[in-house]
């Protein structure tokens, strides 16, 4: 929730008529070619200033400006020295164009085009390399973000973002991908409408999509694109360009090395039953509405406490947890990290459901200062969540922070709904080892953070080293940071510069080594990116306490790759035509569109209205059962039916029979009691039927219940019981459905 006030739109000329943005997708690397066209209508000569977001793993590699026939190519330059050639140009009556990421957050950029003269129109060229994660299905991800919220600012606005709703965007959007890999495109989907996606060959390894006409600014623009056998490992090499000199990074080759780890199916099958689970979940005002920024009734914070239920059902018995929130303020369930149980679990669930957003800003240092404060269990690895929309605006600091504590834990982020900041996200997965999920337009929470808690629950991957063999006379400079974690079945990349000469028909292997502990053109810009990230962000950590080296070479390398960076800025200034551009200059804001929720909220912010949110809970915790059992037959929501029998679940990962059970399964008291197996007891009865439920009829949702499913499966295998065919059948028949005992895992 932004607490300073951006700046938003007057009915004024705005004179940026349309964005047109180009998408090349080669297998999981994408260039992003973007046209803005401005038009000054105005009878004097303006400066446009627009603020707008990109993605925060982008490396912005190229800026041009052509007005008429001519065309201007911006240089990186030292953020200063760019700033005073602008100024100076625009002072002698030039025209110049001035392009720098935000210091604050790597995902927020500021164009200035100063000094369009009345009538005269200006084409603006932005082009960026980035490459694609993997999402939960096997999809690979591009996200062109459209929307730029307002972004919470502890210590007052240091970027000023002019807002519209997305209904009064003044210009348009056009938006086309073409897609190649050495593999079938399998599909193209997005949360936006496009026209049909068109193949080019008939091996169907090249296609082509387009948004469809009227985007509505009210989301970002979201591809997913699937490939058919995706997880292979590859390695590309990209020849050094022919201008620069041999021996530097530009000069030399580059490899992108793509690595898929397959782990023993042993190994995967047998899950952690150990941990520290620390779960820190957004509860700022502009997590009161829908993810998709519309009317419906789910809103963010209702989604993240259905999925908090989830989550603390199927946590493992003998692990410890705990529950964060925080917005202006923060709080915690308990004192401490407490051992799972029944009854902290029943304590656990009764808070969440009390829980709403209203706890005004984003203060995300607070909460996290005191989490890593807290001395980590023994034997039980630390495992963060963080559930947040994103609207920081202090993401160095809060990155930084968790890259100071990396060494004693694992960071799974998620990132809620439209205008999510992705270096924020993206920055707490990178540097606290976990992974990264974004949550936009109707997807749904739960499969996602699910997916994570598997990972969490996976072996913990260390002793990582990659070995080079290469041909004699060539030596390795690795670029990327060391690996320091592998997830099955997620994509790592590693690249590194390739220096001396060989033969062209040499060949070289690398090789990537790890064990497994059960819980104790693109890619020289890529590569660039990655590694004037690792210096950015060591800058941070010794800033004061060194003579400004580093910094030096962060300038060095953006302005040699031509890559932007936190120090640098692209600057371009038409100095050909010779003209003074006459008259007093005036400042246009270029607005960027916001949800119309997150505006509302802004203004109520700025006019210190505390917002106060009213819902209607659901009582998940089992302790609730008493009162219902009280009833004849229980009449339960039909709302979600899923997570009505997940919160009757018990901590050991059984289920009781209760009439509040009979009701999810949809079914009286009576039908059920009448059915059970004379030699069985209750409880195995009833976590029977919860088991043949989840699989007759959940089936589509089975990456949510897997793991909770798991756990009851461990508690039947426990009790020993006789006669589990019987009782499969019985139960089959009595649901209406085709399980066999197999299939449970029984």
């Amino acid at each position: 929730m932004a607490k300073q006030p951006s700046l938003f739109f007057t009915p004024v000329s705005v004179p940026l008529k349309s964005i047109e943005v180009q998408l090349e997708v080669k297998d999981h690397v994408a260039t992003v070619v973007s046209t803005l066209i401005y038009e000054n209508k105005e009878d004097k000569p303006i400066e446009a200033v627009f603020v707008f977001p990109l993605p925060g793993d982008a490396a912005v590699c190229h800026f041009s400006a052509k007005i008429g026939q001519t065309e201007i190519v911006a240089d990186v330059k030292e953020k200063q020295e760019a700033r005073e050639e602008y100024d100076d140009a625009l002072s002698s009556g030039q025209q110049a164009f001035l392009l720098e990421e935000s210091e604050q957050s790597p995902d927020i950029f500021s164009l200035k085009v100063g000094s369009l003269p009345p009538g005269e129109s200006a084409s603006i060229r932005l082009e960026y390399v980035i490459e694609l994660s993997v999402q939960a299905d096997d999809g690979l991800r591009f996200c062109l973000p459209a929307v730029l919220n307002p972004r919470y600012q502890p210590q007052g606005a240091s970027v000023q973002v002019t807002s519209v709703p997305a209904s009064q965007v003044p210009y348009t959007l056009s938006f086309s991908a073409r897609v190649s890999s050495p593999r079938p495109i399998s599909k193209v989907e997005s949360s936006c409408s496009l026209d049909p996606l068109q193949y080019l060959n008939t091996e169907q390894t090249q296609a082509t999509v387009k948004l469809a006409a009227g985007h509505k600014f009210d989301r970002d623009v979201e591809l997913l694109i699937y490939y058919k056998d995706a997880h292979q490992p590859t390695a590309v090499v990209e020849a050094g360009q022919a201008s620069a000199k041999p021996g530097t990074l530009m000069g030399d080759p580059v490899v992108m090395l793509s690595l898929y780890p397959e782990f023993p199916q042993a190994v995967m099958s047998s899950l952690a039953s150990c941990g520290e689970f620390v779960f820190l979940l957004d509860r700022s005002g502009s997590m009161d509405f829908s993810t998709d920024n519309s009317e419906r009734q789910e809103t963010c914070i209702g989604s993240a406490r259905d999925t908090l239920l989830l989550l603390l059902k199927s946590l493992p018995m003998g692990c410890y947890f705990n529950i964060y929130s925080f917005g202006s303020t923060y709080e915690h369930i308990f004192p401490k990290s407490v051992e799972y149980s029944q009854k902290t679990m029943e304590e656990a669930v009764k808070k969440v459901e009390q829980m709403t957003a209203n706890l005004g800003g984003t203060e995300i240092l607070m909460p996290l200062n005191h989490i890593y404060s807290q001395p980590c269990i023994p034997s039980q690895p630390r495992q963060l969540f963080v559930f947040t929309d994103g609207e920081v605006g202090n993401t160095h600091q809060v990155i930084n922070l968790v890259k100071k504590n990396s060494a004693s834990h694992r960071c799974f982020s998620f990132g809620i709904g439209e205008g999510a900041s992705s270096a924020l996200i993206n920055g707490l997965a990178k540097e606290g080892g976990g992974h990264a999920q974004f949550i936009t337009g109707t997807e749904r929470m739960q499969p996602k953070v699910m997916q994570s808690l598997r990972f969490a629950l996976q072996p913990v991957v260390s002793d990582i080293s990659v070995t080079w063999d290469l041909p004699k006379g060539v030596s390795v400079t690795v670029l990327s940071p060391p690996i320091s974690t592998i997830f099955q079945g997620q994509r790592s990349l590693v690249y590194a510069q390739l220096t001396g000469q060989s033969s062209e028909a040499a060949e070289g292997c690398v090789t990537v080594k790890y064990n497994l502990a059960v819980l104790t053109g693109h890619f020289h810009r890529l590569g660039a990116r990655t590694l004037i990230r690792s210096l950015e962000m060591e800058e941070r950590e010794v800033r004061g306490q060194q003579d400004g080296r580093l910094k030096e070479e962060v300038v060095k390398l953006s302005v040699q790759s031509g890559v932007s960076s936190s120090f640098t800025a692209f600057i371009a200034v038409n100095r050909d035509d010779g003209k003074t551009i006459q008259g007093p200059m005036v400042q246009r804001n270029v607005p960027a569109p916001a949800s119309p929720q997150i505006m509302s909220i802004s203004h109520m912010s700025f006019r210190r209205v505390r917002i106060f949110c009213v819902f209607f809970i659901l009582d998940f915790s089992s302790t609730r059962i008493s009162n219902i059992s009280e009833r004849n037959e229980p009449q339960l929501p039909l709302k979600h039916p899923l997570l009505q029998l997940v919160s009757l679940q018990q901590a050991s990962g059984s289920w009781l029979l209760h009439p509040a059970l009979a009701a999810a399964l949809g079914k009286t008291s009576k039908e059920v009691e009448k059915s059970k197996p004379a030699s069985v007891n209750k409880e195995v009865w009833a976590t029977i039927l919860a088991l043949i439920w989840l699989h007759g009829f959940k089936m589509d949702a089975k990456e949510e219940w897997e793991l909770l499913a798991m756990k009851a499966v461990s508690w039947l295998r426990a009790q020993k019981v006789p006669c589990v065919t019987e009782c499969v059948e019985a139960g089959s028949a009595l649901l209406g459905c085709s399980v066999q005992k197999d299939a449970l895992g029984l």
